[in-house]
């Protein structure tokens, strides 16, 4: 298994930061979790293509989790030339709409999918790519899933675990993806729950969004839904996570001395492995080894 943290960012526009996107690779696999704004470019980076891309699992339908989707979509079956399967799209109520309203024969993207696919320029790029005629529209292969389901392929499930975020008005929902090899979990935005510390517990990696320090926000509603730098130590000290990934952050604490200071807190409470996630971080299963002293 191997992670990448591709958008580590949250709505704010940055160029340090993309919004929410990780890669895990797993066998032939190449499985997304949430893909937004700015993780398509960072999949290329990290040496991937939207070829590549087998499977994504989007937590809820917040644009900084899922506006990529399109891009990724389109540049795959435009680049894949007919000769792979298609994409497999998971996701919480509302993805199926999402998807028709953006790629049916009567959505969004329904003049230029005409033209890609009627065009004899646009079929004879095709042909070149090594498709056969007639050219077919995408046809990803959407699920929607539900709290407690398991999805399982080609030696690992993710399991669908509902998480509190922005109900009623979305539904949310956290990951767990588990091997022979190890075991990774992602948040989305939860904030804190008793259902993240279940989906979490003795995994070998957690991605958790950590949207504020704790003791500043600006109400109740917000320490609800969103999570704390403490309590996301908290968490990861209940669930005997073995590496735990700070990720969704902001501007606020992402401050030369405060983000040093934040991680010495978490770290008097929490006695894992902790990663201040950085976009194309690469996490690993086991504990960090430093490099050789040349």
């Amino acid at each position: 298994m191997k992670i990448t943290l591709l958008g580590t960012g949250t709505p704010t526009p940055s160029l340090k930061r993309m919004s929410s996107g990780y890669m895990v690779e797993v066998g032939d696999d190449v499985i997304l979790f949430d893909h937004g704004p700015g993780s398509y470019h960072r999949l290329l980076e990290a040496g991937r293509k939207a070829t590549d891309v087998t499977h994504v699992f989007f937590t809820h339908l917040h644009y900084d989790h899922c506006s990529d989707y399109v891009r990724l979509l389109l540049t795959r079956w435009d680049q894949g030339g007919g000769r792979i399967p298609e994409l497999k799209v998971y996701g919480p109520p509302g993805i199926r709409r999402m998807t028709e309203l953006l790629f049916s024969r009567e959505g969004a993207f329904a003049p230029d999918l005409v033209a890609r696919t009627e065009h004899e320029l646009s079929v004879h790029i095709y042909e070149l790519r090594g498709g056969k005629r007639p050219r077919r529209w995408p046809e990803p292969a959407v699920q929607e899933l539900r709290s407690g389901q398991e999805t399982s392929e080609h030696g690992w499930r993710v399991t669908t675990t509902s998480v509190v975020h922005v109900q009623p008005q979305l539904v949310c929902y956290g990951y767990r993806l588990d091997t022979a090899e190890a075991s990774f979990v992602y948040s989305g935005d939860a904030g804190p729950c008793t259902a993240m510390e279940k989906l979490a517990a003795d995994c070998d990696v957690l991605v958790h969004m950590c949207h504020f320090i704790s003791g500043t926000e600006s109400s109740p509603e917000f320490a609800r839904t969103c999570m704390g730098h403490k309590d996301l130590a908290e968490l990861g000290r209940k669930a005997r996570v073995r590496n735990l990934v700070v990720s969704h952050v902001t501007e606020q604490m992402d401050v030369p001395g405060v983000r040093e200071r934040l991680i010495r807190e978490m770290t008097a409470v929490y006695p894992g492995n902790l990663f201040w996630g950085e976009d194309l971080m690469q996490i690993p299963i086991g504990d960090p080894r430093p490099m050789k002293l040349l």
